[in-house]
């Protein structure tokens, strides 16, 4: 007679595998949108959707500023959410992310009613919605209290999954990790947090991560078996979490055939040509900036690369760049496919290249760096 614990690892062993079965296309199909609130502040987003929608990416995910103890929606989130609604009646899919740092993080059992109720009166107002983010990375100090750590997420999500499944039941609820702070342990510690509620249902309907490089002109294929971080070619260590997480348990996990994983942000900065760099402020903080198109490596390879890998990952099913238009503030981001002031970059006809080749299926992941073996 097989042994308990042996089932257990050979079916584990099974649920693995299935993240990395064969798929005649790579993923059934992906995602491509981009991380950017322009659509927030124009009061006609026509013309900025027109241009997701030429480059491929019919998604655009927007962030909702949320205080602890919020329930209403406040003047400015309702201006937000009406451009938000606008721009789903030009068919664009928008994704919501409502979360704010970590001295708002609703961790009592109160304020995560407040926080779902807030969140569902967001999603009323959204008839084309098509996913909604619970809070963002929640392994990361910087939007989640770690003394609270992985239970009161866990909490929260199936808080908000049961208030949204209530008043929609074809919501996407996803959650939200960062490919810094050791995600592993904290995907394991969600998992444990679930098992030892009882609960019978699900926590989300899509799990989101983050998998952005150390620095930009790291190979998007690149592993960490040494630091913690989960990158895009860590995808077999973040299968292998959650699968660890969640076995056996009411919570799907991602694989070839549930291809539930999302990364909701990726992104690759580039270096401001002269004399374009008099539109933005401040010092750049990342020394490894790469050029928008150049013989060698730029944002244009890289983002090929990483769009590409998503594609050839079985479980994976959307990749969000961050973002369309760079901030000004070089502190800040100058990942987008345009400069600050509209001015499209040379790395933007390689975008639309790449995103109408996994459209149309015609990546071949034989050739991909990283791809997992067929």
């Amino acid at each position: 007679m097989i042994s308990a614990s042996l089932a257990r690892r050979f079916l584990l062993a099974i649920l693995v595998a299935l993240a990395f079965a064969p798929a005649a296309h790579g993923a059934n199909y992906l995602r491509l949108g981009f991380d950017d609130d322009t659509i927030k502040w124009r009061t006609r987003p026509n013309g900025f959707i027109a241009l997701q929608q030429e480059l491929g990416a019919p998604f655009t995910r927007i962030w909702i500023p949320y205080r602890r103890g919020e329930v209403r929606l406040p003047p400015v989130v309702r201006t937000y959410l009406g451009r938000a609604a606008m721009a789903g009646q030009l068919h664009q899919k928008v994704v919501i992310a409502v979360y704010g740092d970590a001295a708002q993080a609703p961790t009592t059992g109160r304020a995560r009613t407040q926080y779902c109720q807030f969140v569902l009166n967001a999603v009323s107002r959204l008839p084309y919605m098509s996913a909604v983010v619970i809070w963002n990375e929640a392994n990361s100090p910087r939007y989640w209290p770690q003394g609270v750590g992985a239970s009161a997420y866990a909490a929260l999500l199936a808080r908000c999954f049961d208030i949204l499944h209530a008043y929609r039941p074809n919501v996407n609820v996803v959650d939200s990790t960062a490919s810094h702070y050791n995600p592993a342990s904290f995907i394991l510690a969600l998992g444990q947090a679930y098992r030892d509620s009882g609960r019978v249902r699900p926590i989300v309907d899509t799990f989101g991560h983050n998998p952005y490089p150390e620095y930009a002109a790291e190979d998007p294929w690149a592993t960490h078996p040494d630091t913690g971080t989960i990158g895009e070619g860590d995808y077999s260590t973040l299968i292998a979490a959650l699968t660890q997480a969640f076995e056996f348990t009411a919570q799907r996990v991602p694989s070839a055939t549930w291809p539930r994983l999302w990364y909701l942000e990726d992104g690759f900065q580039t270096s401001i040509p002269w004399p374009l760099n008099l539109l933005y402020t401040g010092r750049e903080n990342d020394r490894t900036v790469l050029p928008a198109v150049a013989p060698g490596k730029s944002q244009a390879s890289q983002l090929t690369a990483a769009i590409s890998l998503a594609y050839c990952q079985p479980a994976t099913s959307a990749f969000f760049n961050f973002e369309l238009i760079d901030e000004n503030r070089l502190v800040g981001w100058q990942s987008g496919l345009e400069y600050t002031d509209g001015i499209p970059k040379p790395s933007l006809a390689t975008y639309e290249q790449i995103a109408a080749a996994a459209t149309d299926r015609s990546i071949d992941c034989s050739k991909v760096a990283g791809a997992p073996q067929r």
